[in-house]
């Protein structure tokens, strides 16, 4: 059962999909209506699921969970991650590579390989306080609080001087 986003309630089940490359409108309006139909008919052990999503950016599929009514289960989120791929076959995208790196650089959003960043981080062409994607974020609290940070506070501080 699809649910508004917004409605979600802070202790949902959070997955950050970024994209390497920005969405065109036109993308994430279809992108949208297929998140919508995947989500209405999403279930675990025959249990609809209370989930939204959002698209940030042009360039993130957000997916929450209440996990209060009915949580995932390994079948269920094998489903999720089918979908992605799905997403990724037909418009050309790279979603699941956790190895990629999105942050600020100036007003825009940069995406780079983990590599990349490394020798921007060694450069110092990137610094402590870029502001960098945390897309380990597990609850809808934590995106809303910790996804968009400064690189000090993430992950992302080993690799900066």
């Amino acid at each position: 059962m699809i649910k508004d986003f917004k409605e979600l309630p802070e202790n949902s089940r959070i997955w950050v999909y970024q994209s390497n490359r920005k969405l065109s409108d036109n993308e994430v309006e279809e992108i949208s209506a297929k998140t919508e139909a995947f989500l209405e008919q999403w279930t675990a052990h025959g249990k609809d699921l209370d989930a939204g999503f959002e698209i940030k950016y042009n360039r993130f599929i957000v997916l929450g969970l209440n996990q209060e009514n009915a949580s995932a289960s390994g079948c269920s989120i094998d489903a999720s991650v089918y979908f992605i791929q799905s997403l990724e076959k037909e418009y050309g995208l790279d979603l699941l590579d956790k190895m990629n790196v999105t942050f600020y650089n100036g007003e825009f959003i940069a995406h780079k390989t983990l590599t990349d960043f490394k020798k921007m981080a060694k450069a110092r062409s990137v610094s402590k306080n870029t502001i960098v994607f945390n897309n380990l974020v597990i609850t809808k609290e934590d995106y809303l609080e910790n996804w968009e940070v400064p690189a000090k506070d993430s992950w992302h501080s080993r690799f900066l001087a």
